[in-house]
């Protein structure tokens, strides 16, 4: 049994690194046929050392987005990656902390949807739409309301497409990541040490504690989860939402 991703055409939002580059490098190893999209410059170098096509787009930006899938012509399997996590404190009553969270919601849910509209009349029957959520998208965690609620929708836009796109023969389903070794969530960790008092190796033991299998994953432990979600082993499933998070919040 194969998983059926040879020649396959991806595209993958948010993956000039972090987990985006971990599923990107995954995918290329399957057989696909890769393509990768972020924000900034650096898209490009990460393209470039994967060998491949990269596109430089603001996803929460129609145009921008139109542009990309243009560019990015016939796509088989999407992958809505791209997000952004920062704190944004509930106390916190600054001009920048209220920016922080209108951004994160334009980005992690406008963005998302935006991406999938615009993909969506080239997408055949068989295509499969993967949303990166979170556990959070599961739980709640102090200081960041606006992530956490953004995953929240992330796994209810998932539930929502599978029954629109159903009938199109199309799959949607999300990857709920625990805690990755990433530029964004150490950064976060960061943040929570800072408010609650605790050294940050204190704090990600006791994280990491909770999970039923222990120790802090990298982003190509998680790969696969988006492997499966994309090939034909997964062509009854959707409408999912697939924690990957060594058992830390039971699903």
């Amino acid at each position: 049994m194969t998983l059926g991703l040879e020649g396959k055409r991806v595209l993958i939002t948010g993956a000039s690194r972090g987990i985006g580059y971990g599923i990107a490098e995954a995918f290329i190893a399957a057989g696909c046929k890769v393509q990768i999209a972020a924000e900034g410059e650096d898209v490009f170098a990460a393209a470039k050392k994967l060998g491949i096509t990269g596109h430089r787009a603001d996803i929460s930006r129609s145009g921008d987005v139109n542009g990309m899938i243009q560019s990015a012509g016939q796509i088989d399997v999407l992958i809505n990656n791209a997000g952004l996590e920062l704190v944004t404190p509930l106390d916190d009553g600054s001009e920048s902390n209220e920016a922080n969270f209108r951004l994160i919601i334009d980005i992690n849910i406008t963005g998302t949807f935006l991406v999938t509209r615009a993909a969506l009349p080239g997408l055949k029957p068989g295509a499969a739409i993967i949303n990166t959520a979170s556990v959070w998208g599961r739980v709640g965690e102090p200081l960041f309301s606006a992530y956490v609620a953004s995953k929240h929708a992330i796994i209810g836009m998932t539930k929502t497409w599978a029954k629109e796109l159903g009938p199109r023969g199309i799959r949607v389903n999300s990857v709920n990541p625990g805690w990755v070794r990433t530029i964004a969530s150490m950064r976060s960790l960061g943040k929570m040490a800072e408010r609650t008092g605790r050294k940050e190796d204190e704090l990600l033991a006791s994280i990491t504690g909770v999970q039923a299998l222990p120790g802090l994953m990298d982003p190509k432990d998680i790969a696969g989860a988006y492997l499966f979600l994309a090939s034909d082993l997964a062509a009854n499933i959707t409408g999912q939402s697939l924690g990957a998070d060594r058992g830390e919040v039971p699903w």
